[in-house]
């Protein structure tokens, strides 16, 4: 009822009502511009070839262009060229120090390195453009259906036109919408799968009846667990409490107040997780681009060896993810600068002295938490490999036929052929965006004096409520 009274509120709100119908009518042209196909494709033959790589780099990229690599369409190349540029301006940002002080003059230079994150999506539009035309034509296959110069100029301009025509759709949902646009678009582009799944669903149980009702029952109850520990843990955080001594400014009594600095388990989100899959991801497509590998033995042998569900890909995606945290987490994070500032302004943590002491204890709590938020992403990504085709432990060089042997233990070498609705990485993207677009519906909400969708929370009950 609350949730209901909640929903109802954001209506009630003129200025709130117009930005979630403006985000949701910017979604909505995204999705239409989803299905206008590249010009010059076969799109038949593009299909069956998809299908054939369905499980290395173009499935990994198709999960971010919303299923238009899938199609190909003008929007096949997504969001993903903003959200290089942006990862790659944030590493310059610390190597660049022009780019380390823009960043700090606040509102006018995050515009400016804005801007450059523009430019910098459309030339990296128009690399990947060119070299997917490319790759279209060396594929051969009849997957183009005029070769040339025309055809690669032509896919050029579509593509990098589509991705600059997303991120403007991206930035106008930010700026006069509900949410962060990027984010939205991603999460629309996830979520639109959701009836094809509910159709897979019934017609495993109630056609082909190859999933019984427990084995439904098991799913669902493991989304939902899935769900609420991606839900529990991305609200975790570790409060470290933060003194501020009083001091005397001209005639007024500053500090002498009690705060807390939090820090996230999981602070890089589902950026480790990206940089971890896009690399393991790279080499399963280089057999398409480069034929001469597969008739390499050992070249053959060393890409199978880190397909998904192998001992060796399993284990250099969990120490990639973990690495990746914390490659991350230094970057947007120093804790040296941090006591500094803390300590300009009067700031101590309780039982440790400033300088160099709090940086050094903020340090080693932020290595803890990040180990467990990397294993954590880890784990998240992992349960819907081994429920569908298991970890090969017994392709394991002298354990191997020892964990084969073991009774009782097939379904996590072989899995349980379940398809997981959502994947680790979109599942963790479409909660995380839900839950902070839900957040600023809530703020908004509250900023006007109207009951929010955690009223427990201690909200101010809304005008036409029973007060």
């Amino acid at each position: 009822m609350k949730l209901f009274e909640a929903i109802a509120n954001v209506f009630r709100i003129p200025d709130l009502r117009k930005r979630l119908l403006f985000t949701l009518g910017l979604l909505a042209v995204y999705r239409l511009g989803g299905h206008v196909p590249t010009p010059g494709i076969n799109l038949i033959r593009w299909e069956e070839f998809f299908q054939r790589n369905a499980g290395g780099l173009f499935g990994f990229l198709d999960l971010f262009a919303g299923g238009n690599i899938r199609r190909l369409t003008v929007f096949a190349l997504g969001i993903m060229p903003y959200i290089t540029s942006s990862i790659i301006l944030q590493l310059l940002t610390v190597v660049i120090p022009t780019l380390e002080k823009l960043q700090k003059e606040g509102e006018l230079g995050r515009r400016k390195i804005t801007q450059w994150t523009r430019y910098l999506t459309v030339l990296l539009a128009l690399i990947q453009s060119f070299t997917i035309a490319q790759g279209l034509q060396a594929a051969g296959d009849n997957l183009v259906i005029n070769p040339g110069a025309g055809f690669v100029l032509l896919t050029m301009i579509s593509l990098t036109t589509g991705t600059a025509f997303i991120m403007w759709l991206g930035e106008q949902i930010t700026e006069r919408g509900v949410g962060n646009g990027m984010s939205l678009i991603i999460f629309a582009g996830i979520v639109v799968g959701l009836p094809a799944a509910i159709e897979n669903i019934y017609r495993n149980v109630f056609v082909t009846r190859e999933w019984g009702p427990a084995t439904l029952l098991i799913i669902l109850a493991l989304m939902v667990a899935v769900v609420a520990f991606i839900v529990l843990v991305e609200r975790g955080e570790r409060r470290i409490p933060v003194q501020y001594a009083k001091r005397v400014v001209g005639r007024r009594v500053m500090g002498g107040q009690s705060t807390h600095m939090p820090l996230k388990v999981n602070a890089g989100g589902v950026i480790p997780v990206i940089f971890a899959s896009s690399i393991l991801a790279f080499p399963q497509a280089l057999p398409s681009v480069f034929p001469f590998i597969k008739n390499s033995a050992w070249l053959a042998n060393l890409l199978s060896s880190i397909r998904s569900g192998e001992p060796l890909y399993v284990l250099l995606f969990v120490a990639g993810i973990v690495f990746f945290c914390f490659f991350y987490i230094s970057i947007i994070f120093n804790p040296h600068e941090t006591a500094d500032n803390m300590r300009k302004y009067g700031g101590f943590i309780p039982g440790i002295r400033p300088g160099k002491n709090t940086a050094d204890y903020m340090n080693s709590i932020l290595s803890k938490i990040t180990v467990v938020g990397g294993l954590y992403l880890a784990l998240l990504c992992l349960i819907p490999d081994i429920m569908l085709h298991g970890i090969k432990l017994q392709h394991l060089p002298l354990v191997g036929n020892f964990i084969d042997g073991l009774p009782g233990i097939r379904w996590l070498l072989d899995g349980l052929n379940v398809q997981f609705y959502f994947g680790g990485t979109s599942l963790l993207i479409v909660v995380g965006v839900a839950m902070d677009t839900v957040n600023q519906i809530e703020a908004q909400l509250i900023m006007r004096h109207y009951e929010g969708f955690t009223p427990k929370a201690g909200r101010i009950r809304g005008r036409r409520s029973g007060y």
